[in-house]
């Protein structure tokens, strides 16, 4: 029999990942074209031979995805398999309506078929959409861990967004890693909170060959801990899986693609935001988890904000930068900025929609719903110095800068800026340390 041919329908990260567990190596399928979305500038490049193995030695395409019913045709595609995550239910739907309606089927892989099996234990941390505050989590699993003696390699989702072949895998454990993997705002804001924690991070397109290079850390490895991206779900396969959940979105954990499959796979469910949210929208998460997950061990947990000069934002006009991601397709209304003008009493918070120029324009063309925010898009040279333009641009007294790194590092921000920082507080009995009490004597 011929091998089906595939499309794998993606957004430079989980595609390249089914790609590299499923289907490289099995003469069943020939996979003829990657599309991509979500993420600015990714269509056009090639998945490189050197990646693709030896079945691929012309690499293979990655297309926008809006050319998915010509390429279908084009291609004779026969299986488009759907390969990202934070989209609403019917936006998924919507696609495989598309893929259908071209003559393919339209294929989701479960998570044990792409899940690499480690020779270390392992802690996932995932969520139900972007910017429930995995990071935090990490980072506060990461030092409870540290505080039992135990050293965790960190492997970040991944975000290839420059050459794949050089980004295949990557070791990152000081600042001057950023620039020497020629690493986005986007990546900055995942890796370097991490690295200022002497912590070694780990990324890239490979993850086999990522697992194997954590594991055997020339500083050593006791613990694999999986920081995920987005809502996806993890590459490796968990001892113990934690999933955060965000009541500024209640009942998107529900609605969203694959946000109830990390909820359901939940060892710890981490409700994060608490004190920032609506009491009926807490009692809506928890409703939730008990309706789908009723034996996850619950977290309540408060993401606390913090300002390094809160003198700058009393009673000033304030231009607040938020995490790209997060108010993009993640389409969060309020985050730890506006919260923090809000605490700080900022006289306003100004309408950035009247300064953005180029690419930071383009990004409110594509995500209209962004309204007074104005995200750290940074996925390329061009795009950042849009950004730096539209902040000089701005009419305001100050920048409440929220991003997760020091934005002024990257950027020359030309006003006073005062910078927010937010970390995970469990206010419940149990907390994360008794939610790992169990994986820490089965590692002992």
């Amino acid at each position: 029999m011929k091998p089906q041919r595939v499309l794998i329908i993606g957004a430079a990260g989980r595609d390249f990942h089914n790609f590299n567990t499923v289907f490289r190596d099995d003469p069943d399928y020939e996979v003829v074209a990657f599309t991509a979305a979500q993420i600015p500038d990714i269509a056009g490049r090639i998945y490189p031979p050197s990646l693709a193995g030896e079945r691929y030695p012309e690499g293979i395409p990655i297309y926008d995805e809006s050319e998915l019913e010509r390429l279908i045709e084009d291609l004779s595609v026969d299986v488009c398999v759907f390969s990202y995550s934070d989209l609403p239910y019917s936006k998924v739907m919507g696609i495989g309506s598309r893929v259908n309606a071209a003559g393919a089927n339209f294929m989701l892989l479960c998570p044990k078929s792409t899940m690499i099996e480690s020779t270390k234990p392992v802690i996932a941390v995932t969520a139900t959409r972007t910017g429930c505050g995995k990071s935090q989590t990490s980072r506060r699993v990461a030092e409870i861990l540290e505080e039992n003696g135990k050293r965790a390699i960190v492997l970040r989702h991944p975000m290839p967004y420059g050459n794949l072949q050089d980004q295949a895998v990557q070791r990152l454990t000081t600042i001057d890693d950023l620039a020497m993997h020629h690493c986005t705002i986007e990546e900055m804001e995942e890796y370097e909170p991490f690295i200022a924690r002497g912590m070694t991070v780990y990324a890239g397109v490979d993850y086999e060959a990522i697992l194997r290079a954590a594991e055997t850390d020339p500083d050593g490895c006791d613990v694999i801990l999986w920081d995920g991206g987005n809502n996806d779900v993890p590459f490796v396969k968990p001892d113990l899986t934690i999933t955060v959940v965000d009541p500024h979105r209640a009942g998107h954990e529900l609605l969203y693609y694959p946000s109830e499959t990390n909820l359901r796979l939940a060892d710890v469910v981490v409700i994060n935001k608490i004190d920032s949210a609506d009491p009926a929208d807490v009692k809506m998460i928890r409703e939730n988890i008990a309706s789908i997950n009723p034996d996850a061990l619950v977290v309540d947990a408060e993401s606390t904000v913090t300002v390094d000069d809160p003198g700058l934002i009393e009673g000033k006009r304030v231009l607040v930068i938020e995490d790209g991601p997060t108010v993009t397709h993640g389409e969060m209304k309020i985050g730890a900025g506006s919260i923090a003008a809000k605490r700080y009493n900022a006289a306003e918070i100004i309408d950035p929609r009247p300064f953005v120029v180029g690419k930071i324009a383009q990004t409110y063309e594509t995500y209209p719903g962004i309204g007074m925010l104005l995200p750290a898009m940074g996925y390329s040279d061009e795009q950042r110095a849009d950004l730096e333009r539209t902040i000089d641009r701005a009419q305001c007294d100050c920048v409440v800068i929220a991003t997760p790194i020091d934005l002024a590092r990257v950027l020359k921000i030309n006003k006073p800026h005062a910078q927010v920082t937010y970390e995970l507080h469990e206010i419940s009995s149990p907390d994360l340390a008794d939610a790992l009490d169990g994986f820490l004597k089965s590692v002992a």
